[in-house]
């Protein structure tokens, strides 16, 4: 009986194989790879600054032998990469060094002044995005119209008006002749300490301790600063989504749709603003990045005690440690809600799996 020697078929790959793997390997490489880009431009700053960082630790009236004790001290007779390995080691676990302004850890400094620029953040982009993301479909549906002009003006004033001009005549106006809200700061001086902290995030630890006079005196101080950081990203977020509307309502399925006698609204709801989800996510992610790093005017003016107030006073006191800290900190975060609307773009649109 003839054998049959012929070799055994050649195991082919499935073109179905999953390839989550690979994408997942892709995505931890652009992490680490942006994050040692961010913590290199940070050590390169700390070093082209013209201050000297063992002066800034032991002040000018040291000793020449204390000068050098910390000099060595700090690793700075060690060759440059030398050094940028120890300061990556140092972050990687959490030690951003000693505030001079403070005397305490830059970590602990940036964890109790971070959650008042979150809370802020937060509550400016949930503002953006519940009158910006409705005004821009309407600007879209009625194009040309007041509708659409209006829209059109809002953002044009968002984007042309400086933020500190607002916050001063938001203060003249709404607390200094109107009453309507509170002064600068977060808290009124009489309500300090009531509230035990849980999350740092005043007004959620409020309602969590059932504090609601200390709730309502938060809310009246975040109210004016919150609403002015709204509407900022509210003229972004308005022109961003009738930009996406409008090519949406001029495809040929919307068309296909108005003639099958749908009402406006399902095709409009249902149809094209659904299709833009994926546009939309990535667009408010930015927004709340942007907030969250590009708030220290209104901070500085509402005496908002956030990171970029923190930021911001540190430097003019020339303390370094406490401001590459919180620009590795913001940097971070900014890296993260870019990695976090990527990964939600892929769950929405099936394409991009």
């Amino acid at each position: 009986m003839p054998q049959n020697n012929a070799p055994a078929p050649y195991a082919r790959r499935s073109p179905f194989a999953p390839r989550w793997p690979r994408k997942l390997l892709g995505t931890l490489l652009t992490i680490a790879v942006t994050l040692l880009g961010l913590l290199f431009v940070t050590f390169m700053i700390g070093r082209v600054m013209p201050i000297d960082p063992v002066l800034a630790v032991i002040g000018e009236r040291a000793t020449q032998a204390q000068y050098n004790a910390v000099y060595l001290e700090l690793g700075l007779d060690k060759p440059l990469l030398a050094q940028f390995a120890i300061y990556v080691n140092d972050v990687l676990h959490g030690d951003f060094g000693t505030s001079i302004r403070t005397g305490q850890q830059v970590s602990d400094d940036i964890r109790r002044v971070f959650p008042a620029t979150l809370e802020l953040a937060t509550l400016g982009t949930l503002i953006g995005v519940f009158i910006g993301v409705p005004l821009g479909v309407l600007a879209a549906v009625y194009r040309g119209t007041w509708i659409d002009q209006l829209a059109r003006l809002v953002g044009l004033v968002g984007y042309s008006m400086p933020i500190f001009w607002l916050g001063l005549v938001g203060l003249l106006v709404f607390y200094g002749i109107l009453g309507w809200v509170a002064g600068p700061g977060r808290l009124g001086v009489f309500y300090q300490g009531i509230v035990p902290t849980r999350t740092g995030l005043l007004l959620l630890d409020a309602a969590i301790a059932g504090e609601w006079t200390v709730f309502k005196d938060a809310f009246s101080h975040i109210i004016l600063p919150a609403a002015l950081l709204g509407y900022f990203s509210l003229a972004y977020i308005s022109r961003m989504t009738r930009s996406f509307m409008l090519e949406q309502l001029n495809s040929e399925y919307i068309t296909t749709a108005r003639v099958k006698g749908l009402s406006e609204w399902h095709v409009v709801w249902r149809h094209a603003f659904r299709n833009i989800r994926i546009q939309l996510v990535t667009v408010i992610a930015l927004a709340y990045a942007n907030l969250l790093e590009g708030s220290v005017l209104t901070e500085i003016i509402f005496a908002w005690p956030g990171i970029g107030s923190y930021i911001t006073t540190s430097l003019l006191s020339n303390d370094m440690n406490s401001v590459l800290g919180g620009t590795v900190v913001i940097g971070t975060i900014f890296v993260a809600l870019n990695i976090f609307s990527d990964l939600l773009y892929r769950f929405f649109d099936p394409r991009a799996k």
